[in-house]
């Protein structure tokens, strides 16, 4: 089956569109990449979603706007990876959507809201949409993330060691091979919004690092920092921007007086690497499979090396899987589960109670067309 799978993560800067060819041989499912494309998100659409993001008040009009805003945007980023990387011949798309809340209180998860309406994909692609993934595992008792890890088992099982898989978004998370999988806390949520903060809007990341290089870490800071009581929480658990934001910045700054963004964005770099590197510590892992957009970042990727003496770390690409589009590659063969009747989840990642086949399916222009329930769910993924 030819599936797009569509992404936007917690720094929603672009949505990611991955193909795939899957195939389901026995109990190996076979993964051929055709690539990937993203599209950035024009600028008004991404100020406007900025702005409806905690803690941020807004109201139920700005929330139905950005739904069919968002469900445009994902629906012209199908239409164009059906075009270019299936020749118009895809079967399926799976879309992640935009996450704009994640309701967290006491370390329980009780809901999750993703927009971008997946009837707008349907329309554009013709094709049936699986959609709203998360909401089905948090009803069955888990905290809706990391859904990925379903996939990262698959991939990594039978390599040597211990690997974990590290997704290094807006907010970090990492999968082991017992099925531990959480968010490690921020990845480049704090990062990305220091760049804006501290540049007036004229920055929204730090691009290459470049500021990060030139600062010095300020020690006081990133003990104050590392004392955020999300680090200390037990497996399974979730995080977000509803955590990580401007606001939580200024508040650690507070009676440090002036400090330069430089220093400040390499401070918070530290933060990253050092929370991740004690994520990974605590599963004893071997090896790190990185992938997300601070692969991009040396500086963090240099830190998180000396974090980690002894341990490989390298990127997905090395695998077969492009850094920059791994998740929305894993999205694709979720959605692929969903419509073989397969659960999506590892109730050891996310808490739940039991595996469950993931999300809601939008009719394409000639109904549903499922294909035939799979006889028995895989237990392994290849990347050919």
């Amino acid at each position: 089956m030819r599936v797009i799978g569509l992404m936007s993560g917690t720094s929603y800067d672009a949505i990611d569109a991955a193909a795939v060819d899957l195939e389901l041989d026995a109990d190996v499912l076979v993964l051929r990449p055709l690539g990937h494309v993203s599209e950035a998100y024009d600028a008004a659409l991404r100020d406007a979603l900025a702005a409806a993001l905690p803690p941020a008040p807004t109201d139920l009009a700005h929330v139905c706007r950005l739904d069919t805003l968002i469900g445009r945007a994902f629906a012209a980023t199908a239409v164009r990876a059906d075009r270019e990387l299936c020749d118009g011949r895809a079967e399926l798309v799976a879309s992640h959507g935009q996450t704009v809340y994640h309701w967290v209180e006491r370390g329980q998860v009780h809901g999750t809201l993703q927009l971008g309406q997946p009837a707008w994909i349907a329309e554009a692609t013709g094709l049936p949409v699986v959609a709203d993934f998360r909401p089905r595992d948090i009803a069955a008792g888990g905290q809706g993330a990391p859904l990925v890890s379903r996939v990262d088992l698959l991939w990594l099982r039978g390599r040597p060691g211990t690997p974990v898989a590290l997704n290094l978004g807006g907010i970090a998370n990492l999968t082991a091979p017992d099925g531990t999988a959480f968010d490690t806390g921020p990845g480049c949520a704090l990062l990305d919004a220091a760049a804006r903060g501290l540049s007036g809007g004229s920055l929204d990341h730090d691009v290459d690092g470049a500021l990060a290089a030139r600062g010095t870490v300020h020690e006081p800071l990133l003990r104050r920092l590392l004392a955020e009581p999300y680090y200390a929480l037990p497996a399974p658990k979730t995080t977000g921007k509803e955590l990580f934001h401007l606001g939580y910045l200024w508040d650690a700054l507070a009676g440090f007086g002036r400090l330069t963004a430089e220093d400040v964005i390499a401070t918070l770099t530290r933060l990253t690497a050092r929370t991740v590197a004690d994520a990974v510590r605590s599963v004893r892992a071997t090896e790190v499979i990185a992938s997300g957009g601070g692969t991009r970042n040396p500086v963090l990727m240099a830190m998180l090396g000396a974090e980690l003496p002894g341990v490989a770390l390298r990127t997905s690409d090395e695998l077969g899987l492009s850094a920059v589009a791994k998740e929305a590659y894993a999205f694709a063969v979720l959605g692929f589960l969903t419509v073989h009747g397969l659960a999506g989840t590892e109730p050891a990642s996310t808490g739940a109670r039991r595996p469950s086949v993931l999300g809601s399916i939008t009719p394409g222009r000639d109904g549903l067309g499922l294909p035939p329930r799979a006889e028995r769910a895989p237990a392994r993924l290849v990347v050919e």
